[in-house]
């Protein structure tokens, strides 16, 4: 039943974060890759350690990046020191989306909204340990 429960939430959270997205042209995927570049010290990455660090398939980051690319958030650049990866370097636009995209998403609670402040911090803390096993930290 728990697992049963998590899947299901973590289902319709990402529907309502990509139905909060989609005026920003983005998904929920998207947009995390966006804010993966903004944190990065160069505001860019391969796309290889893009996809380890989203945790998904090399095939779905590119296919995330292409879309970025082809929306004007990125640009893919050879990298300057290794001549078989990609960089995606986000764009002062991407930088723009992720800000207003962001106010969206804060201004819902992330869509976690019908929970209160303590019972989220006691979700993060009661999951700690599956993610900590998996090395997600």
């Amino acid at each position: 039943h728990a697992v049963t429960s998590l899947m299901r939430v973590q289902q319709l959270v990402i529907g309502q974060l990509d139905a909060l997205l989609r005026p920003h042209g983005l998904t929920f995927a998207r947009y995390e890759a966006l804010v993966l570049l903004v944190f990065s010290s160069r505001g860019s990455l391969p796309l290889g350690k893009m996809g380890e660090r989203l945790q998904v398939h090399p095939t779905s980051v590119t296919s995330i990046a292409r879309r970025l690319e082809a929306a004007g958030h990125i640009v893919r650049v050879p990298h300057p020191e290794d001549g078989r990866a990609v960089l995606a370097e986000i764009t002062p636009a991407g930088r723009a989306v992720v800000e207003a995209a962001t106010q969206d998403l804060v201004a819902s609670g992330f869509a976690l909204n019908a929970m209160a402040e303590a019972d989220l911090q006691a979700l993060s803390e009661l999951l700690r340990p599956v993610r900590r096993q998996a090395g997600d930290f």
